[in-house]
């Protein structure tokens, strides 16, 4: 019997290689805000080995800008609990995927939660909900963005004082785009549609008014709520 032939640009569908290939639309985006973030980091008078440390150990795109913007004005106690409160969003999205790695070992919940990104995770639970999500999946997403980010926050800081106003590399639109590229192929059913509109309202109302990405653990805790009620609603009962 001769084996089945397989394409060489075919990849396994789970595995750790076609996680990171799904990363390739995304991480150019990563990439620059990496780049931005070494730069601030170094104008805020962050050594070369303090910025790309915080980006080895902490891994939080967004945590990161609010520090280095923070530095030298808020004490430690201040810098640490916004962060935290950014950070929130973390505990809900490992909610989310947590059923889906029901039965793994402790170390790769751990590897996974560590590497656990806004990015990976739009992409492992999209697989999760096709029922075609792997741990092997979601770690090569993970690490294609970490690497990704630590790199770039490395060349940025190593930059330094050479980019006067990153803002003008014109990438504020960049995450905005892509995680919306990302939602519309999962907006197949109504449910999805209703969680998705409620979602945005309550973020896009209370962004100005809820500290850090308060408006973010909001909304999702009211879609939440809200993709529980609406999908009794539009389950048939028998």
């Amino acid at each position: 019997m001769t084996p089945a032939y397989r394409p060489a640009s075919r990849l396994p569908p789970h595995g750790f290689w076609s996680g990171l290939a799904a990363t390739a639309p995304l991480v150019p985006g990563v990439v620059a805000f990496g780049l931005v973030y070494g730069v601030l980091a170094r104008q805020a008078g962050l050594s070369l080995g303090a910025t790309a440390t915080m980006s080895v150990l902490v891994f939080a795109g967004a945590a990161q800008f609010t520090a280095v913007s923070m530095w030298g004005q808020a004490g430690p106690g201040l810098l640490v609990a916004t962060t935290l409160m950014i950070n929130l969003r973390h505990l809900l999205m490992g909610a989310s995927v947590a059923p889906h790695l029901r039965g793994q070992p402790g170390a790769w919940k751990a590897l996974l939660a560590f590497g656990l990104t806004d990015e990976s995770y739009a992409l492992a639970i999209s697989r999760y909900l096709r029922g075609e999500g792997s741990r092997e999946f979601f770690l090569g997403a993970n690490l294609a963005f970490y690497g990704g980010w630590t790199l770039s926050s490395l060349t940025g800081g190593v930059l330094g004082g050479l980019v006067v106003d990153p803002g003008r590399w014109g990438i504020a639109l960049v995450f905005p785009l892509t995680f919306l590229g990302l939602l519309v192929p999962l907006l197949g059913r109504p449910v999805t549609v209703v969680v998705a509109l409620a979602s945005g309202i309550v973020a896009v109302a209370t962004a100005a008014w809820l500290p850090g990405k308060g408006n973010l653990v909001l909304a999702i805790l009211v879609g939440s709520e809200i993709g529980a009620i609406a999908e009794a609603w539009w389950t048939p009962t028998r």
